[in-house]
């Protein structure tokens, strides 16, 4: 069977979670850790790179990015786009003990 290699650009945000950082890509809706920022974004090149083999192997490939968002375009399959990414603010209810 022919290979071809191909290459995606993704979204990626990285978050400080106490001493180590996260990296999350919505666009697989996976996560990485590291001890730097710089790790967790290789920790998820890697994984992603796992995950896309799994994928392929079991070929549910296409159903799975779908699934995840992704769309067809001619015979590409493009990811989501974030179109916006801000601080959001929200408000809860909740017992007086937990914020006093």
């Amino acid at each position: 069977m022919k290979t071809v290699r191909v290459q995606f650009r993704l979204p990626v945000s990285v978050i400080k979670e106490g001493k180590s950082f996260v990296a999350y890509s919505p666009a697989l809706d996976l996560s990485s850790v590291g001890q730097t920022a710089k790790q967790a974004r290789a920790n998820l090149v890697e994984a992603a790179e796992l995950f896309f083999e799994e994928i392929i192997e079991k070929g549910t490939f296409e159903e799975v990015l779908i699934e995840l968002g992704w769309r067809k375009v001619d015979k590409r399959l493009v990811p989501p786009e974030v179109i916006s990414q801000r601080i959001q603010q929200f408000s809860v209810q909740g017992p007086a003990a937990l914020y006093a």
